[in-house]
């Protein structure tokens, strides 16, 4: 009987600890949908802050003039298991680069790449035929 009440209190003690990981939420960056909201020659530093959040970095390259770097990496479930996520596929990487010109956007650059996107540099089979 004891035994039972055990597994019974282990049971829900398991089932709290799994309902309260759930309402743990790690704050995301959506810089591809985010960085679309930036208007150049109109949105502000506050705009930017709004949309983007803090920079990662920040330059500056001249008086007035500011560069503002955010960088993610997004990776799936499957990617961040240790010891074998390198072989369901690699992280994708964001970055956007806002220029400011007295606090109004001057410029974005944004880019995406994949960790696999340069392997085809690796494949030299085809040259080494000389053909």
């Amino acid at each position: 009987m004891v035994l039972r009440k055990n597994i019974i209190l282990l049971f829900f003690v398991m089932l709290a600890v799994f309902a309260l990981s759930g309402c743990y939420n790690t704050p995301v960056r959506h810089l591809t949908s985010d960085v679309a909201l930036l208007k150049v020659g109109q949105s502000t530093e506050e705009d930017v802050l709004i949309f983007l959040g803090q920079p990662d970095e920040r330059q500056e390259l001249a008086a007035g003039v500011e560069e503002w770097f955010y960088k993610n990496k997004d990776m799936s479930f499957f990617e961040k298991a240790p010891l074998v996520g390198k072989y369901f596929g690699s992280p994708q990487y964001t970055r956007v680069t806002v220029t400011m010109t007295n606090k109004i956007v001057t410029d974005v650059t944004y880019s995406s790449s994949d960790a696999d996107d340069m392997d085809w540099a690796d494949d030299y089979s085809w040259q080494e035929n000389g053909e």
